[in-house]
């Protein structure tokens, strides 16, 4: 059975102030092309399909015409909500899409219940798990512990359960939307975490053939099995090495030690490179090793001591799409006049929140029992901004 994964499309979101819903469209008519070129079986989607909870009618619409598109094309079509989307507005109609072959899976309560499909070799059962905010789901899924790892665990003992009943041989594929150690975040996700604790183990999805997960921006394989696809489109500078891809993914028949699987990488169209320069403005408006990036989207850092004057219109007569300036001038470290933005950089809110408070205090760092309850404000702030777009 031959599988595309991808995920993370965040339909209706922008690139510093640049739509790109263009961009969005063009990638729905490359993964349309691609179904029927590899002649894919079924598409995966795993989660985050909207970059908000509420999107923009645009963005509705182009989903609207791809699901169509998709249908149309007679693929089966497995989709999971993300911790961006509203689970609830993305999964109005589900049982009536589903006619269409379009299935999606935004209830935990569906969690244990695949969409099976079949082969020459037999079944194969794909499981949903839409992304789970801990506080949220931890009673209705019976997890011991409000975290990450625990209700992901109490999900997949579901899904084995399932499995456990299903006739020998049926072949499995999960679903999900998580940060999984080993994984490499960059800028553009939103935070997940719980008690300071985001990433669950990869062992937590052991005992299925495949794992398609969402939610990191980057294309990565954790094991053989295990894989995030990345998003289609680059969302953030720190994006700009990242080769973008879908998986294309090959189940064998199943076996002792389950389904042979392959995989393979497809690139997606790129609307325009990334590029970040770092350098004084009159060296970066000389450099000729900088001509291949004149008409990519550009981060330009300028290290000039003083600030120079009119940087953006002078970067934009060369780069003319350049969307972010920013100032690192050349300084030592302890230098008093560093940004507060330098001084802040690769600081989680936690670290910059017990530094705050270590300063009003005159100098006196936090207590364990202190910084408990720090990590539990943020985690109750994170949940009640959870639970507020679940109501809307």
């Amino acid at each position: 059975m031959r599988l595309l994964h991808t995920s993370d499309w965040h339909l209706g979101r922008s690139f510093h102030r640049v739509g790109l819903l263009g961009a969005q469209a063009a990638f729905l008519d490359h993964l349309v092309a691609t179904v029927h070129e590899h002649r894919v079986d079924a598409v995966l989607v795993a989660g985050d399909v909207y970059d908000r909870a509420v999107p923009p009618l645009p963005a509705v619409e182009l989903f609207d015409t791809a699901l169509h598109r998709l249908a149309e094309a007679n693929v089966p079509t497995v989709m999971i909500s993300g911790n961006h989307d509203s689970a609830r507005r993305l999964g109005v109609g589900a049982g009536l899409i589903e006619r269409a072959g379009i299935h999606l899976r935004t209830d935990p309560a569906s969690i244990g219940t695949p969409v099976v499909l079949g082969d020459d070799h037999g079944d194969v059962a794909l499981y949903g798990l839409p992304y789970l905010e801990p506080a949220l789901v931890r009673e209705q899924l019976g997890a011991e512990k409000a975290g990450h790892e625990a209700v992901l665990g109490a999900a997949m003992d579901r899904v084995r359960a399932d499995l456990a009943a299903r006739p020998a041989g049926t072949r499995s594929v999960v679903l999900a939307h998580a940060f999984v150690a080993g994984g490499a975040p960059s800028d553009s996700e939103r935070d997940i975490t719980v008690g300071g604790v985001a990433a669950v183990p990869v062992g937590v999805f052991d005992g299925v053939d495949y794992v398609a997960l969402g939610h990191l921006h980057g294309s990565q394989t954790l094991t053989p099995r295990v894989r995030y696809s990345g998003s289609p489109l680059a969302y953030s500078f720190s994006e700009a090495d990242h080769r973008k891809t879908m998986w294309l993914i090959e189940l064998g028949p199943g076996g002792p030690d389950g389904a042979v699987v392959t995989a393979e990488r497809l690139d997606c169209p790129v609307p325009r490179p990334l590029a970040r320069i770092r350098g004084r403005l009159d060296d970066l408006l000389d450099d000729p090793a900088l001509t291949p990036h004149e008409q990519a989207w550009v981060e330009a850092t300028l290290t000039d001591p003083v600030r120079p004057a009119e940087p953006m219109a002078r970067l934009t007569g060369r780069f003319p799409h350049t969307l972010n300036l920013v100032f690192d001038p050349d300084r030592t470290g302890d230098d008093p006049a560093a940004s507060y933005a330098q001084r802040l950089r690769d600081r989680t809110d936690q670290q910059i929140a017990e530094d705050f408070v270590a300063h009003v205090r005159g100098g006196a760092t936090l207590d364990g029992a202190e910084r408990t309850v720090l990590h539990g404000a943020f985690d109750d702030v994170r949940v009640d901004t959870a639970e507020r777009e679940v109501g809307r």
